[in-house]
């Protein structure tokens, strides 16, 4: 596999930021991997990072190189924040950067293919909610997404620091969220009703996380609606051990072209 921090600037935030991209090798003498590079245009991961985060972390807590290795597939990890993956009431436009302006950009930059089925995201905690916003909002992108601990209930959250005008939920969402594009609930009910594509879902949470019991109310709702879903619990809390175990799973998963072959 190839590593590459990218350092580039978006036009969308006015800035200069950064992503880590892996992009699949193929090798005949490394010691201790299996390679594996398809043909053509690389399939892709987009795996978002945490509220504390930045586009280092998966490379830092994980063994996610060593784990995509044999699959030919690409990860593009980019820089995106505090965000929420949002275009924010006062900051940044994280939204149009993730959804837009950034996988032009990679394609731009790298072999990457732009068919849907062969284009996934995932992430953890905010990454997690990016990850199904990305592909709830942008079901014509995305194949399939997988939250990990996800901060799913956006609207109570929001709701618990209503009182605070200078919160960062405030300044990130603004005062109306509910039913908004940035609410899970109300963009998964959209997609159910829609006669358009629909994103595979996974969803995992351990039990002991904070972050649980939001994470059960959308799985409810998830399982009466059409979707191809899947969820998985088990004992866990909030940390890396957890999620190293469950992007495993994650990539196990993942509707892969060719993964028999």
């Amino acid at each position: 596999m190839a590593l590459v921090e990218c350092r580039f600037f978006s036009e969308v935030l006015g800035l200069s930021t950064s992503m880590q991209v892996i992009l699949p090798q193929t090798t005949s003498s490394q010691i201790g991997m299996t390679n594996r590079m398809s043909n053509g245009l690389h399939p892709t991961l987009y795996l978002l990072h945490g509220l504390s985060d930045d586009d280092s972390i998966w490379l830092r807590r994980t063994s996610i190189e060593r784990y995509v290795a044999p699959l030919g597939l690409a990860v593009v990890m980019p820089q995106v924040h505090r965000s929420f993956y949002t275009d924010m009431r006062q900051g940044y436009k994280y939204w149009t950067f993730i959804s837009e302006e950034l996988p032009a950009l990679a394609r731009s930059f790298f072999h990457l293919s732009s068919a849907r089925e062969d284009n996934f995201v995932a992430g953890l905690s905010m990454g997690g909610y990016g990850a199904f916003k990305l592909a709830l909002r942008r079901p014509d992108m995305f194949a399939a997404a997988a939250s990990l601990s996800g901060a799913m209930d956006i609207v109570r959250r929001a709701a618990l620091h209503g009182d605070d005008l200078d919160s960062e939920f405030r300044r990130i969402f603004g005062d109306h969220v509910q039913g908004s594009d940035d609410d899970l609930f109300a963009l998964l009910e959209q997609v159910s009703r829609s006669n358009g594509p629909k994103p595979k879902l996974y969803q995992c949470c351990g039990t002991e996380d904070f972050l649980y019991e939001e994470n059960i109310r959308f799985k409810n709702v998830c399982e009466q609606t059409d979707l191809d879903y899947t969820y998985e619990e088990e004992p866990g809390e909030h940390e890396w051990g957890y999620w190293d175990k469950k992007i495993q799973d994650v990539l196990r998963w993942l509707p892969l072209k060719g993964r028999d072959a």
